[in-house]
Order: structure tokens, then sequence, then C-alpha cells
């Protein structure tokens, strides 16, 4: 069957002269050649993302063309195609490339295109969309991935990620397309020309950062702090610099070597703020200044990482729940008049920590599932119902959202926010270790982890399957020596109790996800990523003690990690 997708290309007399010569350097590998047409690459709930190269199973101009052709096909069908799309692209290979290529295809259908001169953090985007009042948006971005990879993100007119029921819409109308070779795109001048393409900049610029002085809590509080900042060859260095100064902050200082637009990513392993040794620079550098506090964006500038110095001046890095506790109770503590029914949104695989302290705080607690898109629509659902108002929002792999003028996450806020809890904490004499420390005192020690097995190809992808039907088949009552209360099958929507056998239903969309609910305030969840070769497992525990969650989060992993290794 490759080989007949492989072949259409090879024939194709039309076929991009780089992509030829690319198809001709694997022409005699039949693995690679396998693996690059033995599918088309998938269009999810999230979009695409894949390798770049030849091939229906790789991004290039023509797996572009197709889904910019799906997403004109879904802007006409919802009968917006006048008010068009806004499209924003990051540091990577190809990115401005394949956002004119979207913007060319949009335009041979007559809908408008208003994209970015220059690379733009995706929460701007989504920012655009909104402030514009577009049909849609699209950021060309593979987020945190290595340098080999791109992709494109699809967002509603609200300015979120499409919920379930959109992108199912959307996927059915690229599926459709039955040749991406053929995919017809309109001249860029002539487009230009007709205003059909629309480039902008500044205006949006001042309006995302007009709007960005709401996140600040306490205005008036002493900003003598110190910070380093790193955007990681990416896209925020200009909107978290001049969201800092416009917030009061005037000790920034930024890592340079990772200041500049790198598509290689050259000076870290990864461009992910998640790992620790991303800020190796910044640690340096703090170092050497001795800086209260630093911070890191991924490239797409949607997750943000943060490391403060210990008792002994050794920078720490904090985890996303960590973050994210600290920024949610400093919220909760300092916002005048909270409302009655105000609401933290955090998905399944985030910390209980979150939900503790908001009940602390006579706040309300939302599950959803893995993935922003579900905290943007239950936004869009309490504007238009009045049921709930949104206080903040975020997930474990480091993504937040403070304001709702964006609808995803958004690392350029969390800056500015995190910045402030930083200046607050230290005008009492205290790093946001101590606050961390008062708050586990308070609510008890919790402690979270992350294992991630990457599988690669069409094997990989079998592997994972094999992987989560065995953890779904098999009848596991204890793990780490804590007995299994409950299983949650987001697959069916199930919530299964061992005890008594009983079935519960799950108020949420499907979604192939597994959660163990295990006694005292233990879990672990596995859930096959989304959006890369990759199947993760999350732990999370709670003690009175560091040392006893320290204890018992190694025996969760070490037992699930053996039911991993003999199935791999």
């Amino acid at each position: 069957m490759w080989k007949n997708e492989y072949n259409r290309w090879k024939e194709f007399g039309q076929l991009d002269e780089k992509l030829s010569n690319q198809l001709a350097e694997i022409d005699s590998d039949e693995q690679s050649l396998e693996d690059a047409f033995y599918k088309n690459l998938e269009f999810g709930t999230g979009g695409m993302r894949g390798k770049l190269g030849p091939g229906t199973n790789r991004m290039n101009i023509y797996t572009i063309r197709r889904a910019a052709e799906g997403l004109a096909s879904y802007v006409n069908d919802r009968g917006l195609s006048n008010r068009g799309v806004a499209i924003a692209y990051d540091s990577r290979y190809m990115s401005k490339e394949f956002a004119v290529e979207t913007a060319r295809v949009l335009g041979h259908h007559g809908i408008p295109s208003y994209v970015f001169t220059s690379l733009r953090p995706t929460p701007e985007l989504s920012f655009a969309v909104r402030h514009l009042q577009t049909a849609a948006g699209v950021v060309i971005t593979a987020s945190h991935n290595p340098p080999e990879y791109n992709g494109f993100k699809a967002y509603n007119e609200d300015g979120g990620q499409l919920p379930p029921k959109q992108a199912e819409s959307m996927i059915n109308f690229v599926n459709k397309v039955e040749n991406e070779l053929n995919v017809e795109a309109a001249d860029q001048a002539e487009l230009e020309e007709n205003g059909l393409l629309n480039w902008i900049d500044e205006k949006v610029d001042n309006a995302y950062l007009e709007k960005l002085k709401t996140v600040t809590v306490q205005p008036d509080i002493q900003k003598d702090i110190s910070l380093v900042f790193t955007p990681l060859h990416g896209t925020a260095r200009d909107l978290v610099e001049k969201g800092l100064m416009q917030s009061g902050f005037s000790s920034i200082h930024i890592v340079e070597e990772q200041a500049q637009p790198d598509p290689e990513f050259s000076t870290v392993e990864s461009p992910n703020p998640e790992e620790h040794q991303a800020f190796a620079m910044a640690i340096d550098q703090g170092n050497a200044i001795e800086a209260d506090l630093l911070l890191a964006t991924d490239p797409d500038a949607d997750r943000m990482g943060v490391a403060v110095p210990d008792e002994n001046g050794e920078f720490k890095v904090l985890t996303g729940n960590q973050t994210g506790a600290l920024m949610l109770d400093y919220i909760l503590e300092h916002t005048p008049n909270l409302p009655d029914n105000g609401q933290l949104i955090k998905t399944i695989v985030t910390s209980e920590f979150g939900r503790v302290i908001a009940n602390h705080h006579n706040v309300s607690t939302l599950d959803v599932l893995t993935g922003f898109k579900f905290i943007g629509e239950k936004i869009r659902e309490y504007e238009q119902t009045g049921d709930h108002k949104f206080l903040f929002g975020y997930e474990e792999s480091y993504g937040y959202l403070v304001k709702d003028f964006a609808r995803d996450k958004d690392a350029v806020q969390a800056c500015v926010l995190i910045a402030e809890v930083g200046a607050y904490y230290k005008n009492q004499g205290k790093t946001l270790l101590d606050a961390l420390d008062e708050l586990y005192q308070k609510h008890g020690y919790f402690l979270e982890d992350l294992l991630s097995v990457k599988l690669d190809g069409k094997s990989g992808a079998e592997k994972i399957k094999q992987i989560m039907d065995d953890f779904r088949d098999a009848d596991i009552k204890e793990v780490g020596g804590k007995k299994v209360v409950a299983v949650e099958d987001y697959a069916t929507t199930e919530r299964h109790y061992v005890e008594d056998g009983s079935v519960e239903e799950i108020d949420l969309p499907t979604s192939n996800v597994l959660k163990f609910i295990l006694e005292d305030d233990c879990w672990f969840c596995l859930r096959p990523s989304g959006t890369e070769p990759k199947i993760k497992f999350y732990f999370g525990v709670k003690t009175s003690s560091k040392a006893d969650s320290e204890k018992l989060l190694e025996s969760l992993k070490s037992t699930v990690n053996e039911r991993l290794h003999a199935l791999i």
C-alpha cells in the first residue's frame, strides 16, 4: 500500500524540487520510505505534528495544503469565510513558508488571511483571533519537539483549540482531501493585491500588551527582584520583556545566547522548560548575578518553567504542579472580592494540590481532559451561562492561563504573574521555595512525577496500543503497596469501583486514557501522547512529609515500570 503512495509522489511531475531531492536521497531505504508513506500524517483534535520531509506521513507543503484545504471547507461550512483566518508561526524550519502556504490555499477559496510578518507566540495568535474577530486561527509550530518537527494547530473563532465536535468536523473535511498533491494554492502577490493576504504586526502586539496589564494582582507592591529570562531560541523575548517592564520590573536579564530564533535550538538538548537541562545557561547567568528567579519559555511560548535558588544558593527547577499551586494560591489569597461562583480548571493528570488550595478559599475545581482546548471550551461555556467565573487554569506540563483574553495556555501571562509572586515573597524575606514549603505544611505534601516512553514508527504505535490494552484488561488490585479503589476509563467514560463492582459515568468526552485511583490520595494515569510517539505515565501521591511522599512515589513508579518493561 505504501509503495503506491510513494510511486504517486515519485511520478508527480510538479513535485517541489527540494522534496524531490530529499525523496531521491532515501530511494533505497525501504524502511524510511515505508515510514514516510504508510499513512497520512494524522490530523487529530489538536491539529497535526510530525517530522519534516517528503511523504504523506511528513510535514511538507503538500500535507500543509491538505490541512489548509480542510480548514477552508470547515470555515465555509460554518458560513464564516468573510471573517478570515489569523495565522502565526514560530522559529522552526519551514514555519513561515507553511504559514504562507496556508494563506495561499485559503485565498484560493476567497478566505482572507491575517498573517504576522515575523514569529509570534501561540497565545498571541489566540488573542489575535479574538481581537480581529476572525473565523479561525492557525499556528505553525511543533511546540517543544526536536528540530526535525513542525506542526499545524487550528483554533476556533473563540481563540481556543478546537473542542471535540468542531475538531471532528475539521478532521472530516481534512480527510476528504483525496490527493494532497492536487490542492490548489493562489498566487501570493495576487492575494496581497486583492486584500486576501494581510500582514499584521504592532497593532495586535500593542492590544495584547494592554490586556497583559490586567494579569497583575497587586500593582503597588515593590518589584525589586532580579530576573533571568530565556526564550530558548523561540518567540517569547519581545512580549515577555515588554510585559515585565510595563508591570514594573526593571532588573531583567536575557540569556542572549538563547535570545535569537534558531530552528536547531543549538544550545539545548531539548527546547522544553520541563527538562532541567534547558535551564543550564540561565542557571549560569543566575549564579553570576545572584538572580532571584529564572524564567524559561518553550519555542512557541505557551509553556513556562521557573527555577529559584534554595538555601544553599543552588537553583531548583519547580514542577508545573508546584508553579501552578503557587500562582493559584497567590491569586486566591490577594484578589479582592472573589466571586461566589469562582472556579479553578485543571486537567485530570494535574496534581490534586490545586483542588485542596481552591477548597481552602471556597473555590470549586473542575477537572477536564488533558489539553488546554478543554479549559478554553469551559471558559466560553461560563461566559454564555454565567454558571461560573473562571479564575485560573493550568496543567502539569507547564501550561497556565491567568486571564481569559487568550484561550490557550499563555507563558507570557505566566511570566508576568510568577515574577510578581516572587517579588511579593521576597518583600517578606522569602523565596518561592519557602512559600511552597508553607503550602505543603498547610495542605499536605503532594508529590508528582512523569514517566515518558518514546516508541517511534508503525511498530511503536502498535506497541503503545498493546500497553494500553494490557493495563485496561488486567485486573490490577494493588500498586506499590496501595489498593486500587477505582479505575477510570475515559475511552468508555466509566469509573469502575473495585470493592463493590459498581460503575459510574464520567461526564467528559471520550479519550484513550486510564486513571487508577488508589487509597490514601494516590493515583497513576497512562495516556498516549496526542502530539508525539510517546506513552506517558503520570503519578501523584500525598503524605504528611517530603520523605514519605518520595518513598511512596518511588514505590508506585517502580511497580508500574516493572509491568511496562515486561511489555516492551
